[in-house]
């Protein structure tokens, strides 16, 4: 999962996306509108955790942006202000979720989770495919029944290619839901991830690359 974090608060801004990271959650961070709208123009994000009392158009009109948009992201949004009406308006604006500050980050990271699980079709809560179970929960791996230890950048991998559920996914869009905007798009960190979860998920293999395409799970 890749999420924008839109907060002009720094020091918590800075804060959730280490605990997002620590959750095998990719985290970029916006401290204004503008930069909230340019992020989500160029980047393909799950979802825009969004602060409504921001510098520069604020957290209402970004979300009222990204809706009439038609960009493909949930928005969460986060606020001060625990008024039945603000959340009402809220909901109005396109926002899918809705917390109130403070919050723990456990239930950030909860609602985060539930977000992505609702596309036009559901998304099961475990993830099953391939003799693989993904539990993004818990963040647990098994093959066969055995447990898989697997590094947090190993299971951001895998759960895009378990969620795809057969297709091909090209190394371009793993980086982009496996990694923040920090990553270098030339480097060789989505091959050497793929050959680690390979080893980790043992033999025979499930993930098999597609020459010239990317890779995809599969048990032939």
């Amino acid at each position: 999962m890749r999420v924008l974090v839109v907060e002009d608060e720094v020091y918590l801004a800075e804060a959730l996306r280490a605990g997002l990271r620590l959750e095998a959650i990719a985290a970029d961070l916006a401290f204004d509108g503008h930069a909230a709208l340019e992020a989500v123009a160029v980047n393909d994000y799950d979802v825009v955790v969004l602060d409504r009392d921001i510098p520069g158009p604020n957290g209402d009109e970004v979300c009222r942006q990204i809706v009439a948009q038609g960009i493909g992201c949930r928005v969460l949004m986060l606020t001060a202000a625990g008024d039945l009406d603000d959340k009402v308006t809220g909901f109005e604006l396109g926002a899918d979720d809705y917390l109130t500050k403070p919050f723990e980050l456990r239930e950030l990271i909860v609602r985060l989770r539930a977000l992505v699980r609702r596309p036009a079709a559901a998304t099961p809560t475990v993830i099953e495919y391939a003799g693989v179970s993904l539990d993004p929960f818990r963040r647990e791996v098994y093959r066969g029944g055995s447990y898989v230890k697997l590094t947090r950048k190993q299971f951001a991998v895998l759960e895009v290619l378990m969620t795809a559920r057969g297709g091909v996914i090209s190394a371009e869009t793993l980086l982009e839901k496996a990694w923040d905007e920090n990553a270098d798009p030339f480097s060789n960190a989505v091959r050497i991830t793929i050959s680690a979860v390979r080893k980790r998920l043992g033999d025979p293999w499930v993930i098999h690359t597609v020459p010239g395409v990317g890779y995809r799970m599969g048990t032939s």
